[in-house]
C-alpha cells in the first residue's frame, strides 16, 4: 500500500510560497509559507510539515490503540489523541524535530486506568508513525478522561 502527497514551491525559502494536496483530497490546496512554518505561533497562516507529522502521529496512535483495546476485549468508547511536534534550531544551523509529545485520553468501559496506560504505551511503540519517527524522543501522557 502506498500513499502520496504533492507539494509545489515557488521562490526562495523566506519570500516564496507553495501549495500542498494529498491523494485523498482530504487535504487539498493548502498554503505553505515560511511564516506559517517558522513565525506564526497561532498556526493560522497555513500548514507546515510539522503540523502534518503531528496529524499523522495523533491519528496513527489513536487507530493503533483502538485496535489493541478491541483485541483485548475492551473496545474504547472514546479516544482523544494529540501530538505536539517540537521543532527547534539545530546546532550548526537549520532546524530539527526534537520530539513528539502524545496525549491520549480514553474512555474504555471495563478497563482499569493502569491497564489502559500499559496498552497505550504499547500502541505508542507499535504504531507505524512512531516507528518512522524513531530518531526523535516520543513521549506519552495516557490517562482516563
Amino acid at each position: 500500500m502506498k500513499r502520496h502527497a504533492n507539494a509545489i514551491w515557488k521562490g526562495s525559502l523566506t519570500k516564496g510560497s507553495g501549495r500542498l494536496d494529498t491523494q485523498s483530497q482530504a487535504i487539498g490546496d493548502l498554503p505553505l509559507t515560511f511564516k506559517a512554518r517558522f513565525e506564526d505561533e497561532t498556526g493560522k497562516a497555513g500548514t507546515n510539515p510539522e503540523e502534518l507529522i503531528a496529524a499523522a502521529h495523533a491519528s496513527c496512535i489513536a487507530m493503533q490503540l483502538a485496535h489493541m483495546l478491541a483485541e483485548s476485549g475492551t473496545p474504547a468508547e472514546t479516544l482523544y489523541s494529540k501530538a505536539e511536534i517540537d521543532l527547534q534550531p539545530a546546532e550548526g544551523g537549520g532546524f530539527e524535530i526534537r520530539s513528539s509529545t502524545l496525549t491520549m485520553v480514553g474512555k474504555v468501559p471495563g478497563l482499569e486506568e493502569e491497564e489502559f496506560k500499559k496498552i497505550a504505551a504499547k500502541a505508542k511503540e507499535t504504531c507505524p508513525v512512531s516507528k518512522a519517527l524513531a530518531a526523535i524522543d516520543i513521549k506519552l501522557d495516557a490517562r482516563y478522561g
